[in-house]
């Protein structure tokens, strides 16, 4: 049970007083006894000596009267302290009294007092002896014995008295220590409520107490620190808020373990790379959340040296991650050492620098075999080819071939470049997709009849308009088409749809009966010089640029390029507009 202060304030207060009464009634007491006892003794020496004056005879005749008087027991003893007299019952009936304390002390000093309890009577009884002398010879001794009822008596009454006092005095005392206790303990209150509002978190302002005591100053103290917590709290927050802020909106994944190695916390930007493959890692060791020796093997570098270890790693088995980490010791973690793991995905740029790489690959090799055609031709014109008039004129046109299949390249490379710093100037505007196409269709058409391929266009009138750049939409479909009609085997077939979709976008999709493609390769329809065929696309004439344009034009219009196909069933290939598009720099 929970004792109060105002409690044990007030139950120390009344057993000061009660200890206090306590020693004031053993006091008194024993002071009381030790004077009536003293001034019983004085009676009876002085009575004892009175009789000391008389004869043996005398007081034996008168000795009931002479107890009476004195009020006390008499006893007479001859110098052998034998009973001679009593003034109560028959000499003859009293054993000798010689070794009493009373009368062995007055042969030794001239007087005699004991006290001893008298279980007859259940009071104590004071014993005066004094010698009875001729000249100097002791012919015997005279003993007093009187019951103390007055000392008790008196004792009693002081007691009645005592109590009667300390009752009062508890009433008073009651009174003051219910007083004293809450004044002292008022204060005390109010501070605890106060502190206890602090603890709890509530708004507690400022407290103020009317006391000028020490309890005034530690209010005052307890103020001074609530301003100085608050100020502190308040940086403590901002500082928390800006670490928060800057934890979770960093690009790169972080991850802290504790003191046992255990995965403590993850930012957000690990949460969402990880999610997918490996779940919630929380309270997991590395090993037991990665599965990834060379992860494992870093960490444990660094438990060893305690130095910081950075290293290239690729985690996940469904959709590998490359990663590059940095292990180092948590700051100011000087009793717990934390550890803290920064993940910087990487695989976008080693993407990057993979196509970068196919990309100058690809442009040197699609440079260099037109190149290669054209100077060995030209090297024969030089060498006398250019007499022989007929062969000069199939070299030339084979040359002028390859100059504008490099001239096709260029302005592919070309127009794909300003796509992507924004160089190209679109003009937007309200079209119709069915003119559009139809357009497009007349400009095909006569590569499709040389194959006998069908193009049957079913995109309707009933569609709404779409805003775009009416020659880069153009382009676009001409590149679709054009290899659409490449790819399809004589007498195929290519066929045009439109589907508007909860009204704020438009499909229109191609899809033709031809060659197709695996499905693992469609992911990567789309990229520069991707060719499936390589051979047979570069004898069609094709840069392995036109896919990449599109797809490009497709973003710049706010749509995107979707591809389905499979091995030796056709292709379809999906334009996806947007019925709002507005053109953003």
């Amino acid at each position: 049970m929970k004792r109060h202060l105002f409690y044990k304030i007030f139950g120390t207060y009344l057993i000061l007083v009660f200890l206090s009464v306590f020693v004031i009634h053993l006091f008194v007491r024993d002071e009381i006894k030790q004077t009536l006892t003293a001034n019983i003794e004085e009676e009876l020496i002085a009575d004892a000596y009175l009789i000391d004056i008389n004869s043996s005879q005398i007081i034996s005749a008168q000795l009931k009267q002479i107890s009476q008087l004195s009020k006390a027991r008499i006893t007479l003893m001859d110098a052998q302290g034998k009973v001679t007299a009593d003034s109560e019952k028959s000499a003859e009936t009293l054993e000798n009294h010689f070794n009493r304390p009373e009368v062995q002390e007055a042969r030794v000093r001239g007087k005699g007092m004991s006290t001893r309890f008298s279980s007859s009577i259940g009071v104590d009884m004071l014993y005066i002896a004094i010698p009875i002398k001729n000249n100097s010879m002791i012919t015997g001794y005279v003993r007093l014995a009187r019951p103390l009822y007055e000392v008790r008596h008196s004792i009693e009454k002081v007691n009645g008295t005592i109590l009667s006092t300390l009752l009062i005095v508890l009433a008073f005392s009651l009174i003051l220590a219910l007083l004293f206790s809450y004044w002292l303990t008022a204060p005390i209150k109010k501070l605890e409520k106060f502190t206890e509002k602090l603890r709890q978190g509530e708004p507690a302002g400022t407290i103020f107490l009317k006391t000028s005591d020490e309890t005034k100053k530690l209010a005052d103290n307890i103020n001074y620190l609530v301003e100085e917590l608050k100020n502190q709290l308040k940086a403590a927050n901002e500082e928390k808020a800006k670490l928060v802020t800057a934890f979770a909106s960093m690009t790169e994944g972080i991850l802290i373990l504790d003191t046992g190695d255990k995965i403590e916390v993850i930012n957000p930007s690990l949460g969402n790379l990880l999610a997918s493959q490996y779940g919630d890692i929380k309270g997991k060791t590395l090993m037991e959340a990665f599965r990834n020796v060379e992860l494992q093997k870093a960490f444990l570098q660094f438990k060893t040296t305690k130095q910081s270890v950075a290293q290239e790693i690729i985690i996940g088995n469904i959709e590998p991650v490359i990663l590059n980490i940095s292990i180092s010791a948590v700051e100011g973690s000087a009793v717990e050492e934390k550890t803290m793991i920064v993940f910087h995905d990487i695989t976008r740029l080693k993407k990057l620098e993979r196509v970068r790489t196919d990309f100058v690959a690809n442009v040197t090799h699609e440079i260099r075999t037109p190149l290669t055609s054209i100077l060995g031709y030209l090297e024969t014109i030089k060498d006398g080819a250019i007499e022989n008039k007929e062969k000069a004129r199939q070299f030339i046109e084979i040359i002028i071939k390859h100059a504008q299949r490099l001239n096709r390249l260029v302005e592919d490379l070309l127009t794909i470049s300003k796509i992507e710093l924004g160089e190209i100037n679109f003009r937007f505007e309200q079209l119709s997709l069915r003119d559009v196409v139809t357009n497009v269709i007349s400009l095909i058409e006569p590569q499709a009849v040389l194959k006998k391929i069908k193009i049957d266009n079913r995109i309707t009138d009933k569609l709404p308009p779409v805003t775009a750049d009416k020659d880069r939409l153009i382009q676009v479909f001409v590149n679709i088409l054009d290899n659409a009609v490449k790819f399809t085997q004589d007498a195929g077939e290519i066929i045009i749809e439109a589907t508007e979709y909860a009204g704020d976008s438009i499909s229109v999709s191609i899809t033709d009966t031809g060659i197709g493609i695996p499905e693992s390769e469609v992911a990567r329809l789309g990229e520069r010089f991707y060719r499936v065929d390589k051979t047979r696309s570069r004898d069609l004439g094709g840069t392995g640029l036109g896919l990449s344009i599109v797809k490009h034009l497709m973003i710049a219009h706010g749509g995107r390029l979707e591809i389905s196909s499979r091995l030796g069933r056709g292709t379809k290939v999906s334009l996806v507009f947007p019925l709002e598009h507005s053109n953003k720099e």
